[in-house]
């Protein structure tokens, strides 16, 4: 029986920490070429697939009150580019070709982002990583996720996360902490839920794109996922019926 996936075209935004594994810092190459197998499952099932990477694995923002936010916000897209470029050197070791967009022009290692020809590549076939954020400080890569997603048009955005979806409170801290399966955009930003940061959901619900949010333990669940199997939290808009 042949498989069908749910989603044709996916944004995979991966936290920058997922790729650090035990680690807790820099690149687990492990982790990445996890990563990069089950990218190239659901590309073999004809998905086409652009992925946001974050770059907490480097560096956190601001390392003390001093430092200029701009600066450190700029410092930030740096380490989103090293993540991109050693995921896309992952994913061309297995076959997979893959083309990294920068939001910030750096030509010598990336193409910069235009819209027309990351759809392109993706209409081919080719992997597109979407690196340096927005290009503007002040905004996070979950805002590039979600803006990104509405430029090229993706169904659904894939959030993975250490977590497996979307709790009332932190679940290492709190052992009683209650998972949400469904949610709207409007509950999040109600009760303040950290899935994605408020621009990134506004962005979301404005263009009505769903975000699944699940756990990148295990990095099969990309696939899960994207067949269309009920894990993590789903986040979209409320039912009018």
């Amino acid at each position: 029986m042949t498989v069908r996936p749910k989603y044709k075209r996916i944004i995979l935004k991966l936290s920058g920490e997922a790729l650090a594994g035990d680690k807790g810092f820099g690149i687990n190459q492990d982790v990445i070429d996890a990563i990069a197998v089950q990218v190239k499952e659901i590309v073999k099932l004809d998905v086409e697939v652009s992925i946001v990477v974050g770059g907490g694995n480097f560096w956190r923002g601001r390392s003390h009150e001093g430092m200029d936010r701009t600066t450190a916000d700029y410092m930030g897209m740096l380490a989103t580019v090293i993540n991109s470029l050693a995921l896309q050197d992952s994913l061309e070791n297995i076959g997979i070709m893959t083309r990294v967009q920068t939001a910030i022009e750096m030509r010598q290692i990336a193409e910069p982002y235009i819209r027309r020809r990351a759809v392109r590549h993706l209409e081919k076939g080719r992997v597109v990583i979407f690196a340096a954020g927005t290009g503007n400080p002040y905004f996070s890569t979950d805002t590039t996720a979600s803006l990104r997603a509405a430029e090229i048009e993706a169904e659904v955005i894939l959030l993975a996360k250490k977590v497996d979806g979307v709790y009332d409170s932190d679940p290492v801290e709190n052992p009683n902490a209650k998972k949400y399966e469904d949610l709207t955009y409007i509950e999040v930003l109600k009760k303040g839920l950290k899935v994605m940061d408020s621009t990134a959901t506004s962005l979301c619900m404005d263009n009505k794109i769903p975000i699944i949010v699940f756990s990148l333990k295990n990095p099969e669940n990309i696939k899960r996922v994207v067949l269309g199997e009920k894990i993590g939290t789903y986040v979209k808009e409320e039912d009018l019926c």
